[in-house]
């Protein structure tokens, strides 16, 4: 099943992919390598969420951010790819990035991070397995809680 089909089922719609408002690509492609720039919660042009976790946002709702950024990269490697088949091409999940804004005092970020793995899992299967790096932080871009960096790999052309 190719992983659009896979969201589908999974009760998602990929996003247009987002145009960057500052000074870099939001994918690049290095021999079989996508890094896809940290993606933020953005829906329909607003933030899904903004603040700090957990005063300002719930673990639940940090959690939807983190499926939100998981769509908004998707839907970035589907346009970097589109001469190789957009999401098709995608061969493996190697590693994700993820950064949660948060009090000092939370130790919950590997469960926000957990949101965006079960998805790629979801979507990939076993090729959506991946080394995940869940990290706190003070703030993130436009007060948003969530921010995550993805690498796949890509089939040969």
């Amino acid at each position: 099943m190719n992983p659009e089909s896979r969201l589908a089922e999974l009760g998602h719609t990929l996003p247009v992919a987002s145009v960057p408002v500052a000074a870099y690509v939001p994918a690049q492609l290095v021999g079989r390598l996508l890094y896809i720039s940290g993606q933020i919660p953005i829906k329909d042009g607003k933030p899904v969420g903004l603040g700090i976790v957990p005063t300002d946002v719930s673990l639940e709702d940090a959690r939807a951010c983190a499926v939100q950024c998981t769509l908004n990269a998707l839907a970035a490697a589907k346009a970097a790819l589109a001469d190789r088949g957009g999401l098709s091409a995608v061969e493996r999940v190697v590693r994700i990035g993820c950064f949660v804004a948060s009090t000092a005092e939370f130790r919950d970020h590997p469960k926000v991070a957990n949101a965006a793995s079960e998805l790629l899992i979801g979507i990939f299967g076993e090729a959506g397995k991946h080394a995940r790096a869940a990290v706190g932080c003070s703030s993130l871009p436009l007060g948003v809680p969530v921010e995550i960096e993805f690498l796949f790999e890509v089939r040969g052309s």
